[in-house]
């Protein structure tokens, strides 16, 4: 399989300083406003990296549930791998890959969990079976076979038959406290466009910086 010459160039924009807010927030929600707009399907689908305790780096897909200032929201099994990396060292990054829009948003931070109230809220928000599901799928960990799964969560099914199902107290939400953002618009020639956004501790404010591609 030859994938030397499986490239394409960017042409759709550009992006400058004067382009950006001076809150990474408010650069985010123009983009995330954008990319919804443009019917990309999971335009909430990010990139979770996380470290293990041995140092072994680790990615996976979930989905943004919540932002706001306070920082990026996804809910999950507290026994998943990711969770168990988090427990251990709880800097990770987020990655948004917006290609239809030559389009990238890195975050940097540290992960925290979520109130219990906050993670029931949204818990009983979800569809019916995937509240189930929740209990059912005992996550990262390894099972026979699918068949194995499935009756789980058929018997989860009938205890949770009047459709009352509780929140388990091994599942919840991380909120993503950024460190850092980038913002990487796709250019011609390769010679994107990038700008980092810095926290600054002192002040509370945002040191913005373009990179080289």
């Amino acid at each position: 399989m030859d994938l030397d010459d499986i490239r394409r160039d960017y042409h759709a924009a550009e992006l400058n300083r004067d382009d950006l807010h001076d809150n990474p927030f408010e650069q985010f929600s123009l983009w995330m406003e954008d990319t919804i707009r443009s019917g990309v399907r999971d335009p909430t689908a990010m990139v979770l990296a996380t470290v293990s305790a041995d140092g072994q780096p680790s990615q996976r897909i979930v989905l943004l549930k919540q932002v706001s200032d306070a920082g990026f929201v996804f809910f999950t099994n507290y026994e998943s791998q990711k969770a168990e990396d988090i427990s251990g060292q709880a800097k990770v990054s987020l990655l948004f890959p917006w290609h239809a829009q030559n389009r990238q948003v890195k975050v940097c931070g540290r992960a925290t969990k979520v109130p219990a109230a906050d993670a029931r809220e949204y818990f009983d928000s979800r569809p019916l079976e995937s509240r189930i599901a929740a209990w059912a799928s005992p996550q990262s960990r390894v099972v026979g076979s699918r068949e194995d799964l499935l009756k789980k969560f058929e018997e989860y099914k009938a205890k949770f038959l009047s459709g009352e199902v509780p929140l388990p107290d091994f599942w919840g939400g991380y909120c993503v406290q950024p460190e850092s953002f980038e913002f990487w618009q796709g250019r011609s020639s390769r010679l994107h466009d990038r700008f980092s956004y810095e926290k600054l501790e002192q002040s509370g404010g945002w040191r913005i910086q373009r990179l080289a591609p």
